[in-house]
């Protein structure tokens, strides 16, 4: 069997993979093999290539996404040729959720306020961060001084606070079952709920009085015609004031200056971003600058074995494959 491949995984992700394709004939990009002589392709080949491609009987995308390939032409001749398509939702569920845990457990212990008080004065105020930390005050006589600190007074427990997941997939389930152990009330938000989830569903033509009772909103939509500026100036105003949001999904989903001034009048307490869009974030733009507005650079799946762990999701699903069982993150 051909394998195409897109990318040269190295060290132990390379050893990996000629393990575990042996006896299969692997062909990367670049050597001029596919579309045509390749069964089975890995990676993030060009859509138009996956349509041209006769023989081809299996898509493994690896990535959590695929917006590209999400459109009709492309799942209407995948269907009519019965090919199989799978993403590694699998891959990135941990790793993402437990970067929303840590967005949401910083804000819960006002880490974030509590670094910035670790830089200068002018490098905050060129940063536009000055006003984002607290202003430490005298403490009374009977007290020691970290007892006054207003940092104490903006931590709070996640303890019984209300999560809404707009968008409930591998990373919502993963991020509920993380969430569980610290009793937060968790709700998800999916186009048409299966009856069958672990946690209280809405459908999303039915989330805003879900979202008026929110102490978190965690937006992981992927991004399509659908969802775009899908948080706009409207669903933002929905949500209960005081409120904190976070982007694990995809920047597009969000009108970034609707969010900018929900910050800027205070109407959100917070939010963090790992996607923006554009990536990456220019120096100049807003988004940077906005009040209580904290960003990581798109980080959220990466982990230092991804590698090793995108070929052993995919092997695990060429032995089912190869066996005629479901695949793993099935798609389609």
């Amino acid at each position: 069997m051909k394998l195409w491949c897109d990318f040269h995984p190295s060290g132990p992700a390379a050893a990996l993979l000629k393990a575990g394709v042996k006896g299969h004939e692997v062909l990367f990009a670049g050597e001029g093999h596919f579309p045509g002589e390749a069964e089975v392709a890995l990676g993030q080949p060009n859509p138009a290539d996956i349509l041209a491609a006769k023989h081809l009987r299996w898509l493994h995308i690896s990535s959590a996404g695929y917006t590209k390939f999400d459109f009709p032409e492309f799942w209407q001749t995948i269907r009519a040729r019965q090919v199989l398509v799978s993403n590694s939702s699998s891959v990135f569920a941990d790793p993402c959720a437990q970067h929303a845990l840590a967005m949401m457990l910083a804000f819960a212990r006002a880490l974030p306020w509590a670094l910035l008080r670790q830089f200068p004065v002018a490098a905050n105020e060129a940063a536009g961060q000055a006003a984002r930390a607290p202003a430490v005050e005298p403490a009374p006589a009977d007290l020691p001084g970290w007892m006054s600190d207003p940092l104490r007074k903006k931590s709070f427990l996640l303890n019984d606070q209300k999560v809404v997941l707009v968008g409930y997939g591998a990373i919502g389930r993963r991020l509920a079952e993380l969430l569980a152990p610290l009793t937060a009330h968790v709700v998800g938000i999916r186009r048409r709920p299966r009856g069958d989830e672990p946690i209280p569903m809405a459908a999303l033509s039915a989330m805003e009085p879900v979202l008026a009772s929110a102490d978190h909103v965690v937006n992981l939509l992927p991004h399509s015609a659908e969802t775009t500026h899908f948080f706009n100036a409207a669903r933002l105003g929905q949500i209960r004031p005081g409120a904190f949001f976070y982007n694990i999904g995809r920047g597009q989903t969000v009108d970034q200056p609707a969010l900018i001034a929900a910050l800027a009048s205070g109407r959100l307490a917070a939010a963090y971003l790992d996607v923006t869009d554009p990536e990456p974030l220019p120096p100049d733009h807003p988004l940077w600058t906005a009040p209580n507005c904290f960003i990581t650079p798109h980080t959220a799946g990466g982990h230092v074995n991804e590698r090793a762990r995108l070929v052993a999701h995919f092997l695990e699903n060429l032995r089912r494959y190869e066996k005629g069982e479901p695949l793993v993150d099935a798609l389609g």
